[in-house]
Formats: C-alpha cells, structure tokens, sequence
C-alpha cells in the first residue's frame, strides 16, 4: 500500500474535526438557501417518498445550475411523487418534462430505476448507500452518498465538485484533483470528517460552502465558517508576512515554499507548477486540462405545412433511442462532412428530405434561414438552418422513423431540445 500523505494534507486531530464539524454546521443554520427538496427532506415522514426526493433532486443537480433545478423540481414533483407514479409514465412524458435541462439520459435512467423499485424492490428504496449504489441505475458514489445520510441519517461522506474544491484548499492538495488516487483520498477524508449526529446536514453545508462561498474563482474567504481550519489561506497570509519583511527590509525567515517538507509527496502541486501567489487559495484544486469541444455541423430543414385550420404546421422526427438527446424529436436534420460547399449542402439536405416526403426535394427550393451554434458539453455544434413550404398533403414513410406535423405551440410543449427551440 502506498504510504500515507504527510499530515499537513490530512484531518488528524479530533479536536480540530470537532471544531470544523461545529463551525460548518452553525453557519449552515445560519446561512442556508430555502431549496424545495430540503424542505421536502426535512419534512416528509415516509422514508421512500424522502429517498425519492432527494434522488430526483440530486439527479437534476448533476450538470445543471440551482437556479435552473428549482422549477423543473417541482413540477417533477408535483406530477410524479413517488416512484410509483414515475414508474407509470411514458418515456415520452419524461423526456417532454426534462427538455431543456440537458443530459437527457439522465431523466431515462431515473424513470428505469424508479421501475425497478417498483418491480423488483417492491416500492421499497434501497437503505444504505452501498445498496443504493449496488441496486439502482444511474446511482454513482456520490448520490448514493447523498441520499443515504440526507434521507436516513447514514453517517458516510460525499465527494462532489464543491466538495473537491473545499477539500483541496483546508488541506493543500495541489495534485490533479481528477486522478483517481487523489479522488479516493479526498473520499477517505470526507468519510472521516463527516459528522456523526447530522450526516445530511453536514454534507449539504460543506456543499452549500463550495456554491455559495469557497468559489472556483473569487472565494469569499472573509466570510469563511471555516476559514482557521484553512491550510491554503495561512500559506497566503504567510507570504503575506514575508512580503512585507521583505518590504521593510527586516531579514525575514524564508516561507515554507516546499508546501509539506516530503520531496515527490503524491498530494503536493507537481513541481513543473509551482504555487502562484498572484492566485492565492484558487491555486488550489489543480485539474487536468479540458478537452477542447469538436467541432460539428448539421444541415436543418423546417419544412411547413398549412394545416386543416390554416395554421402553420411543421414536421419533426424522432431521433434514435441512445446516443446524443436520444428520443427527442427535432426538424429533419443531417450531419454533415467537414467542409462541404454550400451547394453540396443543399444537395446532401434534399437527399435526406426526398426520403422523409417521398417525393422530390429541388435542392434550388431549399431557403437559406441561417446559422444557429449550440454548445454542448463535448460538441460545439452548428446547425445549417434551411425551410421548405410543401404544398398538398404529403405521405411520410413510416419506416424511416416516428414523426408528426406539430403547430408551434405544439412543438413547444414537445420533447425538443434547447438547441431545436433556438433553430
């Protein structure tokens, strides 16, 4: 086994855990936001009904901003609020409450796992977080974690992004806080730290410090409950110190540059990047580069109807049932290869639109609307938007994949996607 981190990076004095636990928690009374699951939390008696409204919210949280949660939350809530009633639902329905959260698989997967409550688990949610984790689908570490100490006071300790960052600063981690081994670190000391009367609450206020206050970009550290517990900020007030000595011209003793005094320590900022005082606590945590998003391009076409009462009708399709927004509906649409000449475009999109109508698509009868960019997390996406007025009625081929003429407030109210409303 490799040997243990040097002490400065870890929580080792039961005194100081103690303290950290009480200061954390007092503020969290304190300083809370009023979010609908918490209250939920706190105050709904049946275990499931608990469990469930954590994991829905947890769910939701992955990826997406408070903000944006709280509504999609409760109309989720209102509509399915147990994971019987979400059980019953349609994938269709799912997907037309989530549109415009984003990840769409997530919604799936939860509606699959409520399933299996119902079907496999006789309606009775998993009882610890192992079980969570082992049991249900979509269920990580993390929201395992979270729901076992929020719902049923399970003391374990959970490891998310906020978590990460506050972690990495009390203690210095200054190693890609991405790699496995410090990640596994970062779990033993969460599990460690975690207070034993009130898991939930301790979690969700060393959360709630990461959101609200211990920032990636400009920390609060004045207003810090924790701030004495804080490794990272003593290293700046001690530079601080040196260099105002060095101002002053007092002989000052150098600072403890070397962040743990042990050469090749696993936890420590690599040496090819050392601390950057112009940075302060945000030095800490450190993280691989991102992955640049690829660049793609599709071809769109909004083709238009009158409809029977003269309104203006459009087509969608359904796209596949896995991969990239899978079983949302959008406009007929096409990837298409790099570089392609404006004039290749038309003819490539009226191929494609040829099969939907069953009859032939002039490329020269395809409007240029213009271009619209969606970024998802891994694609910077444009869309190459053209329309097409069809006159008479026209056969779809069934074979090729569900469509439907929608009105347009009809398309609103469907599963589209955030990038399809913006074409």
């Amino acid at each position: 086994a490799p040997a243990p981190p040097p002490a400065q990076h870890l929580f080792s004095d039961p005194a100081e855990i103690e303290a950290l636990r009480g200061n954390l928690l007092a503020w969290y009374d304190k300083c809370k936001r009023d979010l609908p699951w918490r209250t939920l939390a706190a105050t709904e008696p049946d275990a499931d009904r608990r469990a469930y409204a954590v994991w829905v919210s947890e769910i939701m949280l992955q990826q997406t901003q408070v903000a944006t949660v709280i509504d999609y939350y409760n109309r989720w809530m209102q509509k399915w609020p147990t994971p019987q009633a979400l059980a019953q639902a349609s994938l269709e329905e799912v997907n037309e409450l989530w549109a415009g959260l984003g990840y769409y698989s997530r919604g799936k997967r939860l509606q699959e796992a409520a399933r299996k409550v119902v079907s496999e688990l006789a309606g009775q949610m998993p009882r610890t977080a192992e079980d969570l984790q082992k049991l249900l689908p979509g269920v990580g570490r993390y929201t395992a974690g979270a729901i076992a100490s929020i719902s049923y006071g399970q003391a374990t300790g959970v490891v998310d992004g906020n978590v990460i960052r506050v972690l990495c600063r009390l203690r210095c981690i200054g190693a890609d806080s991405s790699s496995p081994a410090v990640i596994e670190r970062l779990w033993d000391m969460a599990n460690a730290l975690v207070d034993r009367s009130r898991p939930g609450d301790f979690n969700q206020a060393l959360m709630e410090l990461g959101a609200t206050v211990c920032v990636p970009k400009a920390p609060l550290c004045g207003e810090c409950p924790v701030k004495q517990h804080c490794r990272a900020r003593r290293r700046v007030e001690k530079e601080l110190v040196f260099a105002s000595q060095k101002l002053f011209g007092k002989p000052a003793s150098v600072p403890d540059v070397e962040d743990c005094g042990v050469g090749g320590c696993p936890l420590c900022p690599p040496a090819a990047e050392p601390w950057d005082s112009s940075l302060g606590v945000t030095n800490f945590p450190r993280k691989a580069a991102k992955k640049q998003p690829r660049a793609a391009r599709t071809a769109t076409c909004v083709l238009e109807r009158r409809g029977c009462h003269g309104a203006p009708e459009y087509l969608i399709v359904q796209r596949p049932s896995s991969g990239l927004l899978a079983g949302l509906w959008e406009f007929p649409s096409l990837p298409l290869a790099q570089g392609l000449q404006e004039e290749k475009q038309r003819e490539v999109l009226a191929d494609h639109l040829r099969a939907w109508t069953g009859r032939p698509v002039v490329a020269g009868g395809l409007r240029f609307i213009g271009e619209v960019v969606h970024i998802f997390s891994h694609i910077h996406q444009t869309y190459v938007v053209y329309s097409l007025p069809l006159d008479g009625d026209v056969t779809l081929d069934p074979a090729l994949s569900p469509s439907r003429w929608v009105t347009e407030k009809e398309f609103h109210a469907s599963a589209v996607s955030t990038a399809m409303k913006k074409v």
